[in-house]
């Protein structure tokens, strides 16, 4: 039986009627393959564990099925999953959410600036709710990652880069390890919290999508990495500057809201650059390769260079 066939099947078992349309790819995912079918008036996205690739990590579709069904019914928007199937290679289907899913930095089209300001704050205001989800109703899999593991985790991925890829990160690694802030109490984290993964109708958030690294871990973490993409100056070359975004302290400020400013988030923000520094890295390194050609990663050393400096001069 074809995946077509696995998912009509799947869907018909779990109450859908309806004739089917063709199984067809959407582009955009970068982890497992990613399509879209209806059943009748009913439109659903489908991910599925690439053939050939074993169900783990980033393409273990079924454990991103089991955190969003874990929060259907909190008030942390996520779409419905309608359908999952174990056997290989595994898939999940969950209902279609309407919405936008644009970073104003870096996607196109590019949002209007006050549409992209009230956006960012909006996410910024939501980010407390998925942290204060108690885990002990998550399906945990896993201990919670500490600064110092998110750390050692991107420095995997940076150490696999050719140095001249990524000129100055070591200097930025050695000072990052050089003052590991001490870890809080763990909260679910998303991984990858920025609105090219939020969902938005208007300015509200509809439903937060690719679930693929989520863990127990520190909130900071997911706080830095979201303040990297309040500043199109990040990203010269592959991105724009959007007048009128909030900075860090407005965003900061918004997702504290009545309570205390969380500590050590300078520390967390440089993090947050060393970590796009070493995906980008990567990036560039398997197009230079020849394992992923993409004429466009040929922007990526002026963005990285930045990432670089600006988390140094951050921390030095």
């Amino acid at each position: 039986m074809d995946l077509q066939e696995r998912v009509v099947a799947g869907l018909r078992a779990n109450g859908v009627d309806g004739e089917p349309t063709t199984l067809e790819p959407m582009l955009g995912g970068h982890s497992g393959l990613t399509y879209k079918i209806a059943l009748g008036e009913q439109w659903f996205v489908v991910k599925a564990v690439p053939p050939g690739q074993r169900a783990i990590g980033r393409h273990d579709m079924l454990r991103q099925a089991r955190i969003m069904a874990a929060l259907a019914g909190t008030d942390v928007p996520v779409p419905r999953i309608r359908a999952t199937d174990a056997v290989e290679p595994g898939w999940f289907a969950m209902e279609l959410v309407a919405g936008e899913s644009l970073e104003p930095v870096l996607d196109d089209p590019a949002l209007e600036p006050v549409l992209a300001a009230a956006r960012m704050l909006r996410a910024a205001e939501i980010l407390p709710r998925l942290h204060g989800v108690p885990l002990d109703r998550l399906p945990v899999d896993g201990d919670p990652l500490s600064p110092a593991d998110e750390l050692a985790r991107w420095s995997c991925t940076m150490g696999a880069v050719p140095p001249e890829l990524v000129p100055g990160a070591a200097r930025l690694e050695a000072l990052l390890r050089g003052a590991v802030p001490e870890a809080v109490a763990p909260v679910l984290v998303h991984g990858d919290y920025r609105l090219g993964n939020i969902l938005s109708v208007g300015t509200e958030p509809a439903a937060l999508i690719d679930w693929e690294i989520w863990s127990p871990g520190d909130p900071r973490v997911e706080l830095g990495w979201f303040l990297v993409f309040a500043d199109g100056a990040n990203f010269p070359g592959v991105g724009r500057e959007v007048p009128g975004l909030p900075d860090a302290d407005e965003l900061v400020a918004r997702y504290a809201g009545d309570g205390p400013v969380p500590r050590d988030l300078t520390w967390f923000d440089a993090l947050g650059r060393f970590k796009m520094a070493a995906i980008m890295g990567h990036n560039l390194r398997r197009h230079r390769e020849g394992r992923h050609h993409d004429p466009d990663q040929e922007k990526l050393p002026a963005t990285i260079q930045r990432l670089i400096e600006t988390g140094t001069d951050r921390l030095g």
